[in-house]
């Protein structure tokens, strides 16, 4: 019989990092800790329902972005999707 002669400690890296996935979202600042607790689940749920795997694997990753530290084709997004002022704001 061929036993597995590896240290424990290296037995548990190999497992772990086979079964660990991440999902990372970066997105502008804005959203409520609702939406972000609701799209936590609907990505787990369908990262499952897709890969398989448990639920307690899935780490998302939420990072809020600032409009002024994300650029596309060279213009910052600030510049490109202005916040809306409320009517009747200066």
């Amino acid at each position: 019989m061929h036993e597995n002669k590896q240290p424990p400690d290296q037995t548990f890296q190999n497992r772990r990092n086979e079964k660990m996935p991440i999902i990372r979202v970066e997105m502008f600042t804005g959203r409520t800790v609702e939406q972000k607790r609701q799209l936590s689940k609907a990505l787990t749920e369908s990262f499952i329902s897709v890969c398989g795997g448990k639920p307690q694997s899935v780490h998302i990753i939420i990072e809020d972005v600032s409009k002024g530290d994300w650029a596309i084709g060279g213009e910052l997004c600030s510049d490109l999707y202005p916040d809306q002022k409320p009517a009747g704001s200066a």
